[in-house]
Parts: C-alpha cells; sequence; structure tokens
C-alpha cells in the first residue's frame, strides 16, 4: 500500500512513517517543518529515510490547496492526518493561526483526497475534546461539547468535518484520541521532554497546581500500534480512544524521571494554567473489542525507555 502520513516528520508520525516502510508500504510524508520547535529536530527524523525508494517527503502548507495536492500525484491508498498545530497553551495566544491549520487544512486535505479517489482516512484527534468531565474515565459515548482550549476546539470540530465528509461524500474515517502520548523524539516543550531536561541539568521543574492532575501517558509504541490496528479496519466513521487507560499524578511523573536520571528534582511551584484540565483517564474498551488494541508500556518503563534516547542524544551532542 501507499500510505500518506501528514505531519509526517514529526513525533509520532516519523515513528509511523518507520513501522509503515517496516512492514514493506510505500510511504509519502507531507510535512512544512515549521518552527513551532526547532526544525532541525523533524529533519533529524527523517533524514534517514530520504534515500529510500519507498519513502517520498513532500514539502508543503495544508492550508494551500496547490501543495495538498502535490502529495497526490501518484495514487494513495490511504492517509493517516497527523498534521495539525498542537498543544493547548500555544492556542490561547493565537486561537486563529489553530483554526486556519486544523480545520482549512483538513478541508484541504479532505477535498484533494477524494479528488484523487483516496477513500480512507485516520484523523488524529485529542484527549483534550473531553474537556473538565468529571466522568472518568472517558468513553467515546461521553459529551464532548464544551472544550477548554482552542486547540481543544479545533479537534472536536475536526470530528465533525470529518463526520460531514464522511456523511456527504463516503469518506471512511477514523478519528483517534491520544492520550498525552510521550516517548523518544517527542516535542522538546512536551512535560516529560522538558522535566527530563531541566532535572538532568539541575534546573527547578515548574509545577502547576498542587501537583495533584492526572494524565493517562501513553508510550508511542502503543499508540503506533493503535494507528496500525485503526488503519487496517477503517470503514464508515468511528471514534477510537487510545491511552494507556492508567493515570499518573504529576507529582509521581516528575518523582519517577529524577528516579530514572537518579536525580533529585528541584520543585517550582507555579499556580494551575487556564485551559489545562484535572484529569485525562482514556476507556479503551472499544479500542480493545473493535481494534484488539492491547497496551502495554507502563510509566516507569516508557520514562526510562525516553531517558535512554534522551542520554543517547546528548551523548551524540544532538
Amino acid at each position: 500500500m501507499r500510505i500518506l502520513v501528514t505531519g509526517g516528520a514529526g513525533f509520532i508520525g516519523s515513528h509511523l512513517a518507520d513501522r509503515l516502510l517496516e512492514r514493506g508500504d510505500e510511504v509519502v510524508v507531507f510535512d512544512n517543518f515549521n518552527d513551532f520547535y526547532d526544525p532541525a529536530i523533524k529533519r533529524g527524523n527523517v533524514a534517514a529515510r530520504l534515500d529510500d525508494p519507498a519513502y517520498r517527503l513532500v514539502e508543503g502548507d495544508l492550508r494551500r490547496p496547490e501543495d495538498v495536492v502535490r502529495a497526490f500525484e501518484r495514487p494513495i491508498d490511504q492517509v493517516v492526518h497527523l498534521a495539525a498545530m498542537a498543544g493547548v497553551r500555544p492556542s490561547l495566544r493565537d486561537p486563529g493561526l489553530y483554526v486556519d491549520v486544523n480545520l482549512r487544512g483538513t478541508i484541504n486535505l479532505y477535498d484533494a483526497a477524494l479528488a484523487a479517489g483516496t477513500r480512507s482516512v485516520v484523523f488524529a484527534s485529542s484527549s483534550s475534546v473531553y474537556g473538565a468531565n468529571e466522568k472518568v474515565p472517558f468513553s467515546e459515548n461521553d459529551p464532548v461539547d464544551h472544550p477548554v482550549s482552542p486547540y481543544a476546539a479545533t479537534k472536536k470540530a475536526g470530528e465533525l468535518l470529518s463526520h460531514t465528509y464522511h456523511h456527504i461524500h463516503g469518506l471512511d474515517v477514523t478519528c483517534l484520541r491520544f492520550f498525552t502520548v510521550y516517548g523518544p523524539r517527542q516535542r522538546p516543550e512536551m512535560a516529560i521532554h522538558k522535566f527530563t531536561r531541566l532535572i538532568d541539568e539541575g534546573q527547578p521543574v515548574p509545577m502547576f497546581g498542587d501537583g495533584g492532575t492526572r494524565r493517562d501517558y501513553t508510550y508511542v509504541d502503543d499508540i503506533i500500534d493503535g494507528i496500525l490496528r485503526s488503519m487496517e479496519r477503517c470503514s464508515g466513521y468511528r471514534i477510537y480512544n487510545l491511552g494507556e487507560s492508567q493515570t499518573v499524578e504529576l507529582s509521581r511523573l516528575i518523582a519517577v524521571i529524577g528516579a530514572a536520571l537518579g536525580r533529585e528534582p528541584v520543585i517550582d511551584r507555579k499556580p494551575e494554567q487556564p485551559g489545562d484540565v484535572p484529569k485525562t483517564y482514556a476507556d479503551v474498551s472499544r479500542a480493545r473489542a473493535e481494534l484488539g488494541y492491547r497496551p502495554t508500556t507502563d510509566i516507569e518503563t516508557g520514562v526510562a525507555r525516553f531517558v535512554a534516547w534522551y542520554r543517547q542524544r546528548k551523548e551524540g551532542g544532538a
């Protein structure tokens, strides 16, 4: 199969591209290498693949239809749409950009896919659509009508757009709500990567609130497994949670990272941040039953793997 992966130079996308190539697929990666974080990191993610004849890199912007059309110059069997402006807190500063990229960009992609005869899309949504939902664990059947950040609102709107294209055009779309993904190649501003660097350097770790917020941290290999399973079963319109289905308190997460590094964290206590939610917790029973999804990586194992990768990159001068 020939798979188009938007955002394929990023954290999750580059892992997915590697797995697809390893199983024998052709991969077209679409990415704009923007400066949300250092573009050199994304360049490094794709460097080893550029000479692979089964790999094609298309540089372009989702907001420009002519760029998106170039990704479909050869027939595409399936699209995995990971590209987006990410992050809750940055979306508070520039909501218009998030709407432009995450919604208009998705429309451009779906229109190009339909024009090229591609009928199957896996869309990356987010656990942020659940907002401050007090009922846990979060189920796909829960109402998600009260997002608490522009980022979350665009991800919910992306799910609605996906359903519209399914209803009107018969496009098969599977929406995956990712729960706090971490692992090697994680974006540097995300909590586990940022905390690892700060603790390793002996700098204070900012802890917003009392440390009691909880997240369903999900190791990237488990997420990739869920994506691959959803690709094989993409039919109609369906939404799935992909999480580890266990929660970790912020204070415990910091302690686990410190233990993996062999260093005592220094805590810098700060007030709670707008847009943050107190807890995320995935009910993955639908994904288990319909996709065979089985996450296996606990937080201690996953953090140890991340720290090993971090140290390897540091020793290599990255």
